[in-house]
């Protein structure tokens, strides 16, 4: 009888174990790439993101941001590791991706939007979802989870800027996007790439560029401001942010449908965290750079034109064949 009892209890003990075994959560960590500084509005975005792919997927993906460029430093680096796999998630500008996913390139030509929100009003709708698709469509590895806030660019100089022929001679650094390092062209400029956004200071302090173009909170959180003090508001494009999903890396590392979907749909309940942080931040950056002294100069309607009259045949060569979401993009209504 002691003997059956015996046998009994080590059955249950192998049957819990079992159990145990078969309960045990399998969880993957995966990295995400993020070119800006930690309590910037994007990474801050970023870390929600991982925030609520963990807690909705109950610690089955966790996510691990590295901020700062620390892994591959400037975003066409972070969007090659993904395309191998070696990166599951990055947070980058929608002008890189344009090179695989030329449609991108609609929604960023220069002068296309009246104001921030017309823009969302763009990218909220079927439009903006008609991008996002058309990424993991291309065959590129690439998954378009969201979109960012990035605010308008314009040009920041070591030199007044107040109208296009201003930019005759100058060294200006571009994101890598042909259609980008057009604008610069058309303006008599020479647009520069390869340099990446934590560089800029310093190419700036060499001489090797004369300046750059991007927006408010980038212009200050880098610093670029103390060596480029002069900010032209031309406002040449508003470029969405774009957070990316790695094709190859969610696939080696096991991740099911439903927890990619888990995952797409936290990225999405991101995007207004992130919107509220931009524009905090973005008025934060303004008080700060008009603060120190830099001269902000807003061009005047006829100044503006000679920009909008220099850049116009970007819209021949970059939106053939996209003429009709050109015109739904300029009748959205907001």
């Amino acid at each position: 009888m002691k003997k059956a009892t015996v046998v009994l209890v080590v059955l249950a003990l192998v049957c819990c174990l079992v159990l145990v075994s078969c309960g045990a959560k399998k969880t993957v960590t995966l990295k995400l790439s993020e070119v800006h500084v930690d309590g910037y509005p994007t990474t801050m975005a970023d870390k929600e993101f991982a925030r609520l792919v963990e807690e909705r997927t109950d610690g089955r993906v966790k996510i691990e941001v590295y901020s700062n460029g620390t892994l591959y430093g400037e975003e066409t680096g972070a969007i090659e590791a993904m395309q191998i796999g070696d990166c599951a998630f990055a947070r980058v500008s929608a002008s890189p991706v344009a090179s695989y996913v030329p449609a991108l390139n609609v929604i960023q030509l220069p002068y296309l939007y009246n104001s921030t929100d017309h823009m969302w009003a763009v990218l909220n709708g079927e439009i903006g979802q008609g991008m996002l698709d058309a990424v993991e469509e291309s065959g590129s590895g690439l998954i378009g989870l969201c979109w960012y806030d990035s605010g308008s660019r314009s040009f920041y100089t070591t030199k007044a800027v107040h109208q296009a022929s201003d930019l005759k001679g100058l060294k200006i650094r571009m994101q890598n996007n042909e259609m980008m390092c057009e604008i610069v062209r058309l303006c008599g400029g020479t647009p520069i790439t390869g340099i990446g956004p934590n560089d800029i200071y310093s190419a700036v302090q060499q001489g090797v560029i004369d300046g750059a173009e991007n927006n408010w909170p980038t212009y200050y959180s880098k610093g670029d401001y103390e060596v480029a003090t002069y900010y032209c508001l031309d406002a040449h494009t508003r470029v969405p942010e774009i957070l990316l999903g790695s094709v190859a890396a969610l696939k080696n590392a096991g991740v099911s449908e439903s927890d990619i979907a888990i995952i797409k749909a936290c990225a999405k309940e991101t995007q207004e965290y992130e919107i509220a942080a931009w524009k905090a931040m973005e008025k934060e950056a303004e008080a700060g750079v008009r603060g120190n002294g830099n001269t902000v100069y807003e061009p005047s309607l006829a100044e503006l034109k000679t920009f909008q009259d220099a850049v116009a045949p970007i819209y021949a060569k970059y939106g053939a064949g996209y003429e009709d979401i050109i015109a739904q993009i300029k009748a959205t209504k907001y």
